[in-house]
């Protein structure tokens, strides 16, 4: 009964759809054929993507994590004192080599010394007039000395040959009463034979001979002895009994010279003294600058990683200020798994693939720290890297290394290469 109802309810309808179903359209058949394929072409495509990616992840030695990473360097203050600020700049703003970025100034740096010698070579410098005009009086006064022996001894030496050519005029009128006597007494010898001449005249004449010689010899004597002294005054010595062998005017001079030339030693002395402090008052000028204040200058280039003070606190010497980028030291930290680590050796190439689709950078492993404490001078951390304990490190000097985008994420693929059994 129920089916018989059935059927005669659902007769009409069943033949309805029939009829529409032989007259559908071939278009909506083709729609439906094209969509289903659709369908089934987009699950394979994921499936194939799904399935690809760990295939690929196993068969390739990669890292599980890598972030480009960078040199840090460490800017310490050489001197204790106050940090100032040098010039302004934005924290993302990206120095260049030697920029002066703080400046410690030390107000209460020690300066006695600088002062001491200063002091000595002011008194040199007001010392110094004072021996100058001693050595300018000394000079003048020798001058003055020197001239008077000079007419002394040409007064003497003229004095001398006066004295020479009187007694040159007394030799010869000593010869002269000479001959006179020798031809009085060759008279009178004769004239005493026939008795004309007594006794007595003869030995007077012959007395008067006697000392007529003797006469004409002293004077010769002290004609020799007035050439003596004539040649020693010519000289510059003089002769005589009654004074020592130069005069107080002369000897005068000597001392005038000496104490000039003792002025000039000291004036000497004096001036080099002067110029030796002031080399040394220019090399503690400058070890006062620098101990008083010091420029802090940036020795690479690259952004302000980290500023660790500010203007206006006191730091002590060795304090670190600031730490720099350096971007010319830019590597790559990652960490692999422990069957991965084993295989790799140092200088094996890499390629780091950033995750936001950029440029590849490529380089070389340059450090296999394993799970060690990794080194400490990066801009991050390598122990941040926390999903496996084994960590490298690549070194890469690409241009899109250097321009320090620290903090790229990534991974990083190692070429394979055959071990030895």
């Amino acid at each position: 009964m129920q089916e018989a109802l059935h059927e005669q309810l659902f007769a009409h309808d069943e033949a309805g759809h029939q009829s529409d179903g032989q007259t559908a359209p071939e278009p909506e058949r083709r729609r439906l054929y094209l969509r289903r394929g659709a369908k089934i072409a987009i699950g394979l495509v994921i499936i194939a993507v799904f399935g690809w990616l760990p295939l690929r992840a196993i068969w390739e030695h990669s890292s599980v994590e890598a972030v480009l990473n960078s040199r840090l360097v460490t800017l310490r203050t050489p001197i204790g004192g106050r940090v100032a600020a040098a010039q302004r700049f934005s924290d993302q703003a990206k120095l260049e080599a030697g920029t002066v970025v703080l400046r410690v100034v030390n107000s209460r740096s020690d300066r006695t010394r600088l002062d001491d010698l200063r002091r000595q070579k002011a008194r040199l410098e007001n010392e110094r007039p004072s021996l100058a005009a001693k050595l300018a009086s000394a000079k003048a006064a020798q001058r003055d000395l020197a001239r008077q022996a000079t007419q002394f001894r040409e007064g003497r030496v003229l004095q001398l040959e006066a004295r020479i050519a009187e007694i040159q005029t007394s030799i010869e009128a000593a010869a002269a009463r000479r001959d006179e006597a020798s031809a009085a007494v060759e008279r009178a010898s004769s004239l005493a034979k026939s008795g004309n001449v007594s006794t007595v005249e003869l030995a007077r004449l012959t007395r008067e001979l006697s000392v007529s010689q003797q006469t004409e010899l002293g004077a010769r004597k002290r004609l020799d002895a007035a050439k003596v002294e004539l040649a020693a005054a010519q000289n510059g010595s003089f002769l005589g009994d009654s004074y020592n062998d130069r005069p107080s005017s002369v000897q005068r001079e000597e001392e005038m010279r000496q104490r000039a030339g003792d002025l000039e030693a000291d004036l000497a002395r004096t001036d080099t003294e002067i110029a030796w402090l002031a080399n040394e008052i220019i090399v503690e000028e400058v070890r006062f600058a620098d101990l008083s204040e010091a420029n802090i200058t940036t020795p690479v280039a690259g952004p302000v990683w980290e500023m660790m003070t500010s203007p206006g606190e006191d730091v002590q010497a060795g304090q670190p200020l600031l730490k720099v980028l350096d971007c010319s030291g830019a590597v790559i930290t990652a960490n692999v798994t422990e069957n991965v680590y084993n295989r790799l050796q140092l200088g094996d190439r890499a390629t780091f693939e950033p995750n936001d689709g950029g440029e590849p950078i490529s380089g070389s492993v340059v450090n296999l720290t394993g799970a060690a404490g990794a080194p400490a001078n990066l801009a991050i951390n390598p122990d941040a890297l926390s999903k496996e304990p084994y960590r490298v490190t690549v070194a890469s000097r690409d241009a899109a290394a250097r321009a320090c985008t620290v903090g790229r994420t990534g991974r990083v693929v190692f070429a394979r290469h055959e071990t030895t059994p």
